[in-house]
């Protein structure tokens, strides 16, 4: 178990097939399952899965098919991941399509799993994009929770090109936030300022996992990494591929960082009204 603010991530960039029925998805899975298993013999506290990795992600394909894609909370894809973060003694945060509140109707999210294997949260991808919007409902609200080392925060894929989101994270306690995600070749450009710029302007570690592979021409080319509260890159996955990432922080260093690049103290919200609306 990590100390107070010291954590070891296991960012998975996961690769998978892509699904068109359910018989995949137990595929997917099961590898999800070894993967964690490996990080947790290899020391990890938190194991994040990029987003939809249990589906795939290319809505050309899933879509028509994604109300038989899509797991109440208690399916079996969550039932096999619970599982495997007790008997390796992580949490877990893993990206799946989700019925839950309004019956048949389907929600890009996020699991949230303790070390215990109990689910503890979910998290709905607020802002959706392109044909998102045809196959899922957005989400209204955000996500931190407190873990045994600190507070994490969770974004999905598109969230992160919005400042509010993140502030909205940092506001409510999150030294790390998490980012699931499905992003695409042509837009590793914005990957590569928004990453960095959500962490330096909340002085928070962010931690951005991109899926791996090309989905009948959509390609995603991975470059998960880590970014510091100062912005920097302090790890990234280069190489093509299937990999984890395992990255060492200690969110100790948050309230280090906000005293000497003091944002959120001289922020003036009084200022800010007309600009939220």
């Amino acid at each position: 178990m990590a100390e107070l603010g010291k954590v070891k991530l296991a960012l998975v960039q996961f690769g998978g097939e892509l699904c068109e029925s359910v018989e995949p998805i137990e595929r997917n899975v099961a590898h999800a399952c070894e993967l964690i298993a490996e990080a947790g013999a290899k020391g990890a506290d938190l194991v994040v899965f990029p987003e939809l990795f249990n589906t795939g992600y290319q809505l050309n394909v899933i879509g028509p098919h994604i109300n038989e894609l899509t797991e109440p909370e208690d399916g079996p894809s969550v039932t096999a991941l619970r599982k495997a973060a007790a008997e390796a003694g992580v949490y877990v945060v893993a990206g799946i399509a989700l019925f839950h509140g309004l019956t048949g109707v389907p929600f890009n999210s996020s699991v949230v799993i303790d070390r215990q294997g109990n689910l503890i949260a979910t998290y709905d991808k607020q802002h959706l994009w392109a044909l998102e919007r045809f196959y899922f409902r957005g989400g209204d609200d955000s996500l931190v929770f407190q873990t045994d080392f600190g507070k994490v925060g969770v974004m999905i894929c598109y969230d992160m090109g919005f400042p509010e989101v993140a502030r909205t994270l940092t506001l409510r306690g999150a030294d790390l936030i998490v980012c699931p995600s499905a992003w695409c070749a042509e837009d590793m450009d914005v990957w590569h300022i928004n990453a960095p710029c959500r962490a330096l302007e909340n002085s928070v570690f962010l931690a951005a996992v991109n899926r791996y592979g090309e989905e009948q021409g959509l390609v995603m080319p991975g470059h998960t990494l880590v970014c510091n509260p100062r912005g920097g890159i302090i790890d990234e996955l280069q190489e093509p591929g299937e990999a984890i990432l395992y990255a060492e922080i200690d969110l100790g260093d948050v309230e280090k960082n906000r005293v000497t690049s003091p944002y959120l103290r001289d922020r003036r919200p009084e200022l800010y009204e007309d600009v939220l609306l």
